[in-house]
């Protein structure tokens, strides 16, 4: 097994857009899954406080562009921008709140681990989501109410709260335990930790995806076009983000992931049975550009890092 932990660590993206396709292909096994999402969720966000550096940490949080500057325009306005944009293209009063609100939820909580898989900055994604989670129980049923007009939805701002420091105090409390009284354990099998991570974030992909094979096979036509819809929006997040963050590539790229990859299951289970079928597709359609944006960047980050590398030696040479 600790062999096995560092193999599945070094192919984590891979093993994520696996879980997608697993998760889509064989709906017992997402429906398995299914119930398991919370305690996946508590695991990644415990082992990446584990895997983080303190220091890196605080560093991170004093800066203002990644605690404060960012996680507002994340939160408050792309929702605004997004969910006016897709109003104005579509008419759609609901198809524009879900993209508003899916907009409008914090980074995911996994996307400190992918960042440390993509050799990203995880403690700046960290810091990220945590400052953007501190907020959004004060904005997003600002979000929800100016695009809800006239529909009977309602996000309680207390029960919102309360998810999340169960969820964030929970496991930051169990990583500082785990940490004073197996401190070299950690120290030592950071990878296996990291194995055990990946995991979490596999069969929660695997569970994510169910109902979704039912959907795409009753209307492949409306499931197709907001899945396209969905990774339109997570690769323009992403480049705005990216594009608007004033630091070196990695930092860029740190922020692009965050930008692009949110925890909408958060919003989503908030909202509970009171949404539409459209919102409750667009939402579980939002889970595969998630999932499998970490394999793409995988691709692409490397390919990218070349081409400036040759932009900047062919200048050096003029």
């Amino acid at each position: 097994m600790h062999r096995i932990l560092p193999e599945i660590t070094r192919r984590g993206p891979t093993v994520l857009a696996c879980g997608c396709a697993i998760g889509l292909a064989i709906p017992y096994l997402a429906d398995l899954a299914r119930p398991l999402l919370p305690v996946m969720v508590f695991i990644f966000v415990l082992g990446t406080l584990l895997r983080i550096n303190n220091a890196e940490v605080i560093t991170a949080a004093k800066n203002l562009k990644i605690s404060l500057i960012f996680p507002v325009l994340m939160v408050v306005a792309c929702p605004y921008l997004f969910g006016m944009l897709s109003l104005y293209l579509s008419g759609n009063q609901e198809l524009s709140l879900a993209i508003a609100i899916a907009v409008a939820a914090p980074p995911a909580s996994g996307n400190a681990a992918v960042a440390r898989m993509l050799g990203l900055d995880p403690s700046m994604s960290l810091v990220t989501a945590l400052c953007s989670m501190a907020i959004i129980p004060i904005t997003a049923p600002l979000i929800l109410h100016l695009f809800a007009d006239g529909l009977s939805l309602s996000l309680n701002p207390i029960d919102l709260a309360i998810r999340l420091v169960v969820l964030i105090g929970g496991a930051e409390g169990a990583a500082i335990l785990i940490r004073r009284f197996s401190q070299t354990f950690v120290a030592t099998h950071g990878l296996a930790i990291d194995g055990i991570v990946v995991i979490a974030l596999f069969l929660f992909a695997v569970g994510t995806m169910a109902g979704m094979q039912q959907v795409i096979l009753e209307t492949p036509s409306l499931a197709i076009s907001m899945i396209a819809i969905a990774y339109g929006i997570n690769v323009c997040l992403q480049l705005l983000m990216g594009c608007l963050y004033p630091g070196s590539l990695m930092s860029k790229f740190t922020m692009a992931l965050n930008g692009g990859n949110r925890n909408v299951g958060l919003l989503w289970s908030a909202l509970g049975v009171s949404l539409s079928p459209t919102m409750a597709l667009y939402f579980a359609c939002c889970q595969l550009p998630i999932h499998t944006m970490p394999k793409i960047l995988q691709f692409v980050l490397p390919r990218i890092e070349s081409c400036l590398n040759k932009l900047v030696l062919s200048k050096n040479r003029i």
